[in-house]
């Protein structure tokens, strides 16, 4: 598999304050997934209301090939919300550590609950909006 081809996941965060922030970003995802302006962007998940795995914020999930990585990145630093940006390999724990990329200040992450190295839970949801 290309680099392109890949599959990357955004985790944007908000805090109550910037809840408002977030709902409008996801917005702006939702109407660029369904009128296809970012090649690649898959998936668009809800906003959740509290802290969910390792996320110790509300969030919402971005899903996209590596070749809309830039593209995310940008819409995401536009909103001034923080964000992890990880691609989607085999490795849970190294995804959310050592190859994720943080849009403002990084967050601490609950890392006991991600799946061992060589189970990733996440690459059969990928792209599946039944998340």
């Amino acid at each position: 598999m290309k680099p392109d081809d890949e599959p990357w996941h955004a985790h944007v965060y908000a805090h109550d304050e910037e809840r408002a922030a977030a709902e409008a970003l996801r917005a702006r995802f939702k109407e660029a997934l369904a009128a296809g302006q970012i090649a690649g962007l898959r998936f668009v998940g809800p906003l959740a209301k509290g802290a969910v795995g390792p996320h110790p914020l509300p969030q919402f999930e971005v899903h996209f090939l590596g070749s809309a990585e830039a593209k995310v990145r940008a819409l995401i630093e536009s909103s001034g919300l923080t964000a992890l940006i990880h691609p989607l390999t085999d490795d849970d724990l190294a995804d959310h550590t050592r190859l994720g990329r943080w849009i403002g200040e990084a967050l601490p992450l609950d890392v006991s609950v991600l799946d061992p190295p060589g189970v990733n839970q996440g690459l059969a949801r990928f792209g599946r909006s039944d998340l």
